[in-house]
């Protein structure tokens, strides 16, 4: 946002250096990002006077040019040689003397020398407009009617003035600095100057000959709608100095009606359309949606599609303007138009937002709308355009003003306390202080006591509704600087950090992951609303004023995040990758919101990079199974169940859990879920509860004697169906070994010719051992044997020999 300094000292008195006054704004808030100085004509006319042309006679050897001296002031009186047919002795002229740097066309320029014309010594050049920049007459040199000295510099004269303009960063919460007003606001209180607004005194009613009726259909998108009609007037160049104005800040002149509407848009904050009168069939406007689908050629020429949920300005036949956004091709000010309905509206900023991202349609109208504009402004904004189009286009007043506001804008109403003001800013700042600076940001103190106030807030203060939004206009305007940081800072309670403090037990996991080759990520917890595979509609917390159609909700799975964050690394060919993240999702609730913390994994491409000695390999299910399975052995987590589950996120997978709650869940990202993101690849995706696993975890360290009798190592082959997987063997064992068994590996499965179709062949290693005594082969056969009947009867196996 562009902001003039010139400008501003019309609303305000500034008595800081303009360096300094952006330090302030920064310091409250406005973050001054650059300063630029602006030159209204370049090279500011340095180097130019005024002069005295003290004698002319013609050049002895040239028919069209003059030989004259002129007094340049302080005694100093040159010759120039002149070419313009209208010099004459006792003119007061605009000379550019040796040295000067002129640009006629605004472009590189060239410079004044001492040279010899003709023989004839010339030491200036006595200038035309074009050459100075000033018009584009070049039929002879500008002729001075002033008493001004010789030797004035010439942009005293024609008040040549440079523009200095701030470059501020605005944040989408400040809407209401978004103007040169908005912006004297926070000057008020940040250096206690008085704030001048525009009169309106002079608005009066001329006559009643262009009455135009308004409709307003839908007063939740346009709670307040505001108009007045001007005829007569004359559609031309704008005078300069409202040209000079809108350049300052980097819009071009137009012509004098959108100049001025733009002017007081970029002056109040308030938004302005002007709609040619002639173009309003019916002599109706109507406020409301249109049916999807219908065709609407806006300004720019572009043919679009409406949606129905798209705000209109119509007339009584057909669509003038996308409400808050940008008008139709018919709706302009054109040189031919001599009487306009002037508009002056507030509209619903999510309406307006909705609008601007369907249609990638971003003005300067938008910008403010969908922040949120002040519904108290319309009226006044109407009547300060209403004058400005009288006194640079003429015409008259010819209707009274419309002002549609069924249901009024309340005031936010926020009771405060001083102690809660001084201990969120951590000092005590005097409570008259704390008053005066609320006033000056135009906020009513009400109720004032020794304990607090209640602050009444108007509503064009969107980010000013909690009793913390206070705190933080004091804080702002009292400055962050004079807060002191002392050697010891202390608080007045002690926090509780738990033995499963989850910052700790998050590094730990983070350190075994990026150990095996894991990169953690950190993604946005705002998505897309359209991402909605095992996502329930009615519990998406939605973003009240997105700034995109692409993040509008909370999201309530962590999968697509990093289906977003594969495709952008497939896309600049990075495939091999193993990625992780700490992050949230969000639900609402009847009663309110839910926040839950998880752990989410992928992985993708190769295991590892190829090198000599090991082949690469995709990776597969196990590696990202087999790194959950070390997640939950750091947390001594045990007494896992699982399930096998297919749904809209998972072509095949787990869910792990207790008997009690689930964990989480691992599996294979279907493929037309992939698709989605253009990847191709086996994408494996691992989604893990993280504040169920914190309540599980066990630190408490339990040490055990190493048993001093030897392990033994059995093996068996099972042929088993395909649907029985390795929990069920598991599951079988150890309720068959009688607490001998400590550990059970599966080091080969085939599938093949070699066994019947529907099969599978599983060979497993058991390790058998006793802590109280040495095993026996009669013990060990016996277990075995029990073990292998009940894979027969309960799995229906076949035992390999």
């Amino acid at each position: 946002m562009k902001i003039s300094v010139n400008w501003l000292k019309e609303y305000i008195d500034i008595n800081l250096a303009t360096e300094a006054l952006g330090d302030a704004l920064t310091a409250g808030g406005l973050e001054v990002e650059g300063l630029e100085t602006i030159e209204s004509i370049k090279g500011g006319l340095e180097g130019v006077v005024i002069g005295e042309v003290l004698t002319c006679e013609k050049h002895p050897d040239a028919d069209k040019l003059s030989k004259t001296t002129v007094d340049l002031g302080n005694d100093n009186i040159v010759p120039i040689v002149c070419g313009a047919p209208n010099v004459a002795a006792g003119q007061k002229v605009v000379v550019a003397t040796v040295g000067t740097m002129l640009y006629p066309d605004g472009g590189e320029g060239f410079k004044i020398k001492k040279a010899k014309i003709r023989g004839e010594v010339s030491m200036g050049m006595i200038c035309a407009e074009d050459e100075l920049g000033l018009g584009t007459s070049h039929d002879g040199i500008i002729v001075l009617d002033t008493d001004k000295p010789n030797g004035t510099p010439a942009a005293e004269y024609f008040e040549i003035k440079n523009e200095e303009v701030f470059e501020i960063g605005l944040t989408p919460n400040r809407a209401d600095a978004a103007s040169h007003v908005g912006t004297a606001r926070d000057i008020v209180a940040l250096t206690g100057e008085k704030l001048r607004m525009p009169s309106v005194e002079d608005f009066k009613v001329d006559n009643h000959d262009l009455p135009i009726a308004v409709t307003v259909e839908d007063t939740t998108a346009c709670p307040r709608y505001s108009g007045l009609t001007i005829s007569g007037l004359e559609v031309k160049e704008s005078p300069e100095w409202l040209q000079n104005r809108l350049k300052s800040i980097g819009l071009a002149p137009i012509n004098n009606v959108v100049d001025v509407t733009n002017f007081v848009l970029h002056e109040l904050g308030q938004p302005l359309h002007a709609f040619d009168a002639d173009q309003i069939t019916g002599n109706q406007v109507i406020v409301k949606q249109l049916p999807e689908g219908t065709a609407f050629t806006t300004l720019d020429g572009e043919s679009r599609k409406l949606s129905d949920k798209d705000l209109m300005i119509c007339n009584a036949e057909e669509g003038m303007c996308i409400a808050g956004v940008f008008g139709g091709e018919k709706s302009g000010v054109t040189e031919g138009t001599t009487k306009i309905f002037l508009e002056s509206a507030y509209f619903s900023a999510d309406s307006i937002r909705r609008s601007s991202q369907r249609h990638t349609l971003k003005t300067d109208a938008s910008f403010r709308f969908e922040r949120g504009t002040d519904p108290n402004i319309t009226v006044y904004a109407l009547k300060r355009a209403a004058l400005l189009i009288q006194e640079v286009a003429g015409g008259q007043i010819s209707s009274e003003i419309t002002d549609i506001y069924p249901t009024a804008v309340e005031d936010f109403v926020i009771p405060v306390t001083y102690t809660y003001i001084n201990k969120l800013i951590g000092i005590e700042i005097p409570k008259a202080r704390i008053n005066q600076i609320l006033t000056d940001l135009d906020i009513t103190l009400q109720d004032i006591s020794e304990e607090g106030f209640t602050a009444i807030v108007p509503p064009y203060r969107v980010d000013v509704t909690r009793p913390a939004d206070i705190v933080e206009e004091v804080l702002r305007i009292y400055g962050l600087d004079n807060i002191p940081l002392e050697e010891a800072s202390g608080t007045d309670y002690l926090a509780d950090f738990p033995a499963n403090y989850p910052q700790n037990n998050e590094r730990k996991v983070a350190e075994i992951l990026t150990a095996n080759g894991y990169y953690e990520i950190m993604t946005n917890s705002i998505t897309n609303s359209n991402y909605k595979a095992e996502v329930k509609e009615e519990e998406q917390v939605k973003i009240l004023n997105f700034l995109s159609e692409d993040l509008d909700v909370m999201r309530q799975q962590m999968v697509f995040n990093f289906l977003e964050v594969i495709s952008h690394n497939h896309n600049r060919r990075q495939r091999d990758l193993k990625l992780y993240e700490f992050g949230n999702v969000y639900f609402k609730e009847e009663n309110g919101y839910r926040q839950n913390s998880r752990l989410a994994m992928a992985i993708t491409g190769n295991f590892e990079a190829e090198n000599w000695i090991n082949p690469s390999r995709p990776v597969t299910f196990h590696d990202l199974s087999a790194q959950l399975s070390k997640i939950f052995e750091v947390f001594k987590i045990s007494k896992l169940k699982t399930e096998k589950i297919s749904n809209e996120i998972f072509a095949y997978g787990l869910q792990i859990g207790t008997r009690k709650q689930q964990l989480g869940y691992v599996g294979l990202v279907q493929p037309e879920l992939a698709k989605q993101f253009g990847l191709k690849e086996e994408i494996f995706f691992a989604d893990l509860d993280w504040d169920a696993i914190m309540a599980l975890v066990n630190n408490d360290i339990v040490f055990e004697a190493v048993s001093k009798f030897p392990e033994v190592r059995r093996d068996l082959s099972l042929v088993i169906d395909k649907s029985i997987d390795f929990a069920q063997i598991m599951e079988v064992a150890q309720k068959s070994s009688n607490n001998l068994i400590t550990n059970i590996n599966c080091f080969d499965v085939y599938e093949g010719d070699k066994i019947d179709a529907g099969k599978k062949a599983y060979a497993l290693s058991f390790i058998l051992q006793d802590k109280n005594k040495t095993l026996n082969d009669k013990v060990i056969d016996k277990t075995m044997n029990k073990l292998q009947s009940s894979f027969e009867k309960q799995l229906g196996a076949v035992i390999r020999q």
